[in-house]
């Protein structure tokens, strides 16, 4: 297995799950949000507010298409299945595993959506959201791991079990 890389909505469990699965791995733990906040000298929220959501997105896509990285559990933001060059790289370079989770989990788990960098349009709901960014996982990802049942330690046993002869 060459790269993982875990999509999904917030708090589906990317990075905490992702970080788990790189230690039990051996491999790097590399988080796409903070590659963006280190190049850019600002915040997601910052970034979204200042150049809005297609300028946001076009600095995502570059970054992420740019990630080069081998034996690395990688977790990019949820907006990333909007940066069709982003996505397409990651696929070339690893197994793209998505998070599943209902809106129901999500609303429960999120607090502030603008705080956490969640790119919502103008007049967007988060449900509406969630509907449009599950066809896009659906869409990229090579597996599926339904995470609503099972406590973070957990997911990651069955995302590296089921991953392992890949």
């Amino acid at each position: 297995m060459e790269n993982l890389i875990f999509i999904g909505m917030p708090t589906s469990g990317k990075s905490t799950i992702g970080i788990v699965a790189a230690k039990r791995l051996g491999f790097q733990f590399v988080d796409t949000d903070l590659l963006i906040q280190e190049q850019e000298g600002k915040l997601l929220c910052e970034l979204i507010a200042e150049k809005g959501i297609d300028g946001f997105l076009a600095i995502e896509n570059q970054v992420n298409r740019d990630v080069d990285v081998t034996r690395a559990v990688i977790a990019p933001g949820g907006s990333v299945v909007y940066c069709r060059e982003a996505m397409e790289h990651f696929r070339k370079i690893g197994t793209v595993v998505y998070l599943k989770m209902s809106y129901e989990t999500l609303m429960e788990r999120i607090q502030d959506p603008k705080k956490r960098g969640v790119v919502l349009k103008e007049g967007q709901t988060m449900r509406m959201l969630y509907d449009e960014r599950v066809t896009l996982f659906e869409q990229y990802a090579d597996v599926t791991f339904d995470e609503d049942r099972f406590e973070w330690e957990e997911m990651a046993d069955r995302v590296l079990e089921a991953l392992k002869d890949l």
